[in-house]
């Protein structure tokens, strides 16, 4: 591990602002920041990387991801996802309890943190699932480790589907921390179903899924959540939105640690729209459904507005295999941590959104609504969770450079204009221009109550 290390001639986006400077780095923390105008004297034990005039970032904090650990090893593990997610200038992952057992209990969840400890790059927290019958876990988590209760008011693996009103009453009602919500109408979703099958049968086209996971299915079931964290006061988190008529139960006030209704956006939502289908088809299958050009552009502006706080990636791996299946066995969900940040550059190539905009999505508000302890921020005395990117490398995305265990994306073929340079955790040189250290590991998350 490096002691200490000195980054020199950046250009630091960061609460707002774009400044020319230096960072010091001192065991897992930032000991100091100064203007470019200062230079510290060379010292034999400072190991001093010039960046050149490139940009650095606070660490990306994804928080929603699926790294498929435990049971569904074939599909991705904690290493393999790290690793991407490092390359990618992810630093913190929250993953999600649909794996195999479940998250559904602290015994699975410690569980989790164990394998985490052994194999995990990045920094980490895991969601507690709810279901119907296992309200005294989620009430009893401890939610200085514990990043959030997750429900599905919407399909899931197994029993996962939190469908019982006296159930999500008490969760509502009870949960101290953050509720982070799946909201798609089941209902409406198997009446779509069933209409579209009486017209194609098995043989459904994907470019029919937002038909089927349509947005009034999406903001029935966020309406209804609302509704209960209102009622209760619970801190509400609204996963994934997709669509624009969700978009009116936001408000665009100030995100602070003590707003109680936040959502988040998905890159593949911002990337694409349900023109893609007929190119990408399986591999742009996502709950919930990427839908139309108006969607993508109103969740887009939404960034913009301050109607949704956060951008994640719901990063969901399968085998490429499995996403080749016909319609109703191809699964939902893909890989995409390692291609997130760029993915946001390259909106700001295109003129759609401003880096200290990136950085407040990406780094600042899952750093703030989340309550992280001192991540998120380039700031002295916080951990030195850092990305730098050169904002003009050109690069294609192909499957050697691909680095999901499942090896496959649907951004292959396509040229980004920047390139994840340097990432430090904890003050670990991580990844150095494509370099991975998989001897350091990452630490569990601790949050603020």
């Amino acid at each position: 591990m490096d002691n200490k290390i000195y980054l020199k001639n950046g250009f630091i986006v960061n609460e707002g602002s774009i400044i020319k400077g230096n960072i010091l780095i001192e065991g897992d923390f930032i000991a100091e920041i100064f203007d470019s105008s200062y230079d510290i004297p060379e010292i034999a034990d400072i190991k001093t990387i010039d960046i050149n005039g490139k940009y650095v970032f606070p660490g990306i904090i994804d928080s929603h991801v699926h790294f498929r650990e435990p049971g569904m090893t074939h599909k991705g593990n904690i290493s393999s996802e790290s690793i991407a997610a490092v390359a990618g200038g992810v630093t913190s992952v929250m993953e999600m309890p649909n794996t195999n057992p479940q998250t559904t209990s602290i015994e699975n969840l410690h569980e989790k943190i164990k394998i985490a400890e052994n194999n995990s790059l990045v920094n980490y927290s895991f969601y507690l699932g709810a279901t119907n019958n296992n309200i005294e876990e989620l009430i009893n988590a401890d939610s200085s480790y514990v990043c959030g209760i997750k429900v599905f008011m919407g399909a899931s693996t197994g029993n996962m589907l939190v469908d019982d009103e006296n159930t999500l009453e008490k969760i509502f009602s009870g949960v101290k921390g953050i509720v982070a919500v799946h909201c798609e109408d089941e209902n409406i979703i198997q009446a779509n179903l069933k209409n579209i099958k009486e017209k194609y049968g098995e043989d459904i086209p994907f470019d029919f899924h937002p038909v089927i996971r349509s947005s009034e299915a999406c903001y029935k079931s966020s309406i209804k959540a609302l509704g209960y964290a209102l009622k209760y006061n619970t801190k509400l988190h609204l996963l994934h939105i997709s669509s624009e008529k969700e978009l009116d139960l936001f408000h665009n006030s100030p995100l602070d640690s003590e707003k109680q209704i936040t959502g988040e956006a998905c890159i593949h939502h911002l990337l694409f729209n349900d023109k893609d289908y007929k190119e990408k088809q399986s591999l742009i299958k996502w709950n919930p459904a990427i839908k139309s050009k108006q969607d993508q552009n109103s969740l887009l502006e939404s960034l913009l507005n301050g109607k949704i706080d956060i951008v994640s990636t719901d990063h969901a791996p399968h085998t490429i295999e499995e996403k080749q299946k016909p319609y109703l066995q191809s699964p939902s969900g893909g890989p995409m941590i390692q291609h997130s940040l760029v993915s946001m550059l390259e909106l700001y190539h295109n003129k759609r959104i401003k880096l200290d905009n990136i950085a407040k999505k990406m780094c600042h508000n899952p750093a703030i609504r989340f309550k992280i302890k001192n991540r998120g921020f380039i700031r002295k005395n916080n951990y030195a969770d850092i990305v730098v990117v050169d904002i003009n490398d050109k690069w294609t995305v192909n499957k050697e450079n691909i680095l999901y265990k499942c090896k496959w994306s649907p951004l292959e073929g396509h040229k980004f204009k920047s390139k994840v340079i340097h990432t430090f955790i904890n003050g670990n040189h991580v990844y150095n221009n494509g370099i991975i250290n998989n001897d350091i590991k990452g630490n569990l998350l601790s949050f603020s109550k």
